[in-house]
């Protein structure tokens, strides 16, 4: 996901958003760990999706964003 779509969401999905993604790492991470995940892309994409999602929402918090 881009960071422009993610500018987009409101302050409450990107917090769902948020959750979803880190479920989703852990499992990946548990899968990698099993050598049960075929690609291994989809982990540093994810990753990188929430490092994107937790840095606009710590914007948000240090009010360098305005809340839609």
């Amino acid at each position: 996901m881009k960071a422009s779509d993610l500018k987009e969401l409101s302050l409450e999905e990107m917090q769902s958003r948020l959750m979803e993604l880190e479920k989703e790492v852990q499992e990946l991470r548990y899968r990698h760990g099993t050598h049960s995940l075929d690609n291994t892309s989809k982990l540093r994409s994810a990753r990188r999706d929430l490092a994107r999602i937790t840095t606009i929402l710590r914007e948000y918090e240090l009010n360098i964003r305005k809340a839609k």
